[in-house]
């Protein structure tokens, strides 16, 4: 009650010094101030008072109640002020929110249940804010790692495939027509095209171009929360695109031979290092023709 005093005051201009202290202090001042700014835009038009006065004298009614014309404005103010609030509210609850990760950065963000979200290079994610509790369902682009709160079941959509869970740590990327799923805690489900899948803790699945492929893993979390890019059966091209985007560079590659599969790890963290183990792999020679460009020639 005595917040909504404060409110109502400082709407009228009618604090005192020691009271507009106190609702500067309060955590929501900035945000009233800046729909109070917004709101001095708008424009509410002019009542005919002559019009009404004489629409009411021919109905012959009591005579009206006089409101002073001060607190006609006041009204109008609020109005326009609880409108603003009740916008406001309803953009910030319905409208998607995005989360990014740039190429050559990560994103670590929480959603609204504490659940954690780490976004690799070149990545993103939304999601609606509004009943999540209720309907916990994201869309990511790229590759991720969740620590999922235990809660009701919680979606990951891909153009590939979806994982639901209820609260468990697990892995998902969705790169062209590649779509992986790393199970680090608890259970999770695989839905692709028309196979499901229960994953546990230590299995992975791959699926590309209609085949399915199932492996083990052994550590606790992805290799590239560790700047080691792990490769299970990868052609070159996609290889180099993972590159470059945990680098940020552009790769040229001349070469015939793309069809050779590659298995291992990449430093994420030293890219001339990563130059040559790809030199090598491939019998290529890697040119720096400038400081984010890379060209990759024939032996």
């Amino acid at each position: 009650m005595k917040k909504n005093r404060l409110l109502a005051k400082w709407l009228n201009d009618d604090l005192t010094e020691d009271e507009l202290a106190e609702f500067k202090a309060s955590p929501d001042y900035e945000k009233y101030q800046k729909i109070k700014n917004y709101t001095q835009h708008l424009q509410v038009d002019d009542l005919d008072e002559d019009a009404m006065l004489s629409n009411i004298l021919q109905q012959k009614k009591a005579a009206p109640k006089v409101v002073p014309l001060y607190k006609k404005w006041m009204f109008r103010a609020a109005a326009i002020f609880v409108l603003a609030l009740t916008v406001t509210f309803a953009v910030k609850s319905f409208v998607p929110e995005t989360e990014t990760a740039s190429f050559g950065e990560r994103n670590t963000f929480l959603l609204p249940d504490n659940s954690e979200v780490v976004l690799n290079s070149g990545s993103e994610i939304n999601y609606k804010k509004w009943n999540w509790n209720n309907k916990r369902r994201l869309k990511l682009e790229g590759e991720a790692y969740f620590r999922v709160s235990k809660g009701r079941r919680f979606e990951v959509q891909t153009d590939l495939g979806k994982v639901s869970v209820l609260g468990t740590q697990f892995n998902v990327r969705a790169r062209k027509n590649r779509f992986d799923v790393m199970c680090y805690e608890g259970r999770v489900k695989v839905n692709y095209g028309s196979t499901q899948i229960i994953l546990t803790h230590g299995q992975s699945v791959t699926f590309q171009n209609g085949k399915q492929f199932s492996t083990s893993i052994n550590s606790s979390k992805p290799e590239w929360m560790d700047n080691q890019i792990l490769f299970n059966k990868e052609n070159i091209k996609n290889l180099l695109d993972e590159v470059q985007r945990q680098y940020n560079i552009t790769i040229v590659l001349n070469a015939k031979d793309t069809t050779s599969l590659f298995t291992g790890k990449l430093p994420a963290d030293d890219l001339d290092t990563a130059l040559q183990i790809i030199s090598t792999t491939y019998h290529l020679e890697a040119k720096k023709v400038s400081e984010n460009k890379i060209i990759f020639d024939e032996k």
